[in-house]
């Protein structure tokens, strides 16, 4: 199945309301306590396409060390994401901003982790965020990426979008579809790594919906 991208910035409030409603509670759960596993116990931690900041929220609960900077491009999200992380009484420790993760305006080996779920396939070229994940990520830091994972045809991406259960609406399904349509294949996502010249990095397909890469971070 071809890529078909889908709009780089969802920032109506209808969109961001219609996400931030859909139940992603056991993924981001998931996806946080493995970015715990990876990350060192004291860290500045980037999170690149936050949406409504529900991860760093959930990164903070679990590591009371860690601050986090999370960025994302829509406006919105950003909005009801600022209402979760006030909400959690976090925000001497998550900050939000909104900057395009293929721009930083970070320094250089900045963080000691880079974090990112679901942004990828927003992308239409996702390489510059790669070479700025690896730019603004210290030597020895951790990486967490994870995306949905585009289906080889239209038959099991139906299957996938009916696969969510009867609580999601035709939209919220419709703007499932979408995403899939726009994800990279794993042979896409190797070679995006290996151009930006990220090492150690391990990617692999984490469920039937998903890809992930993945480095801990070491001690130098």
């Amino acid at each position: 199945m071809q890529r078909r991208l889908e709009p780089e910035v969802m920032d109506s409030l209808e969109e961001a309301i219609a996400y931030d409603s859909m139940d992603f509670t056991e993924v981001n759960q998931a996806f946080a306590k493995q970015a715990i596993k990876l990350g060192p116990t004291n860290a500045l931690v980037l999170d690149a396409g936050t949406g409504t900041a529900r991860i760093p929220v959930l990164l903070c609960q679990m590591r009371k060390a860690w601050q986090v900077k999370a960025i994302d491009l829509a406006e919105n999200m950003l909005r009801i994401g600022s209402e979760h992380v006030t909400q959690a009484g976090l925000q001497q420790r998550i900050v939000l901003e909104c900057f395009d993760a293929k721009q930083l305006p970070y320094p250089d080996a900045e963080f000691d982790m880079v974090v990112s779920n679901s942004l990828v396939h927003h992308l239409p070229d996702p390489l510059p965020f790669f070479l700025e994940l690896k730019r603004v990520l210290k030597p020895n830091g951790a990486v967490l990426i994870r995306d949905l994972i585009r289906p080889a045809d239209e038959a099991t991406m139906n299957a996938l979008v009916a696969s969510i259960g009867a609580e999601y609406d035709a939209h919220q399904k419709q703007l499932f579809a979408d995403s899939l349509h726009a994800a990279l294949t794993l042979d896409e996502v190797n070679q995006l790594v290996a151009q930006a010249g990220l090492e150690r990095v391990r990617i692999y397909q984490s469920s039937e919906r998903h890809w992930t890469a993945e480095r801990s971070w070491h001690r130098v």
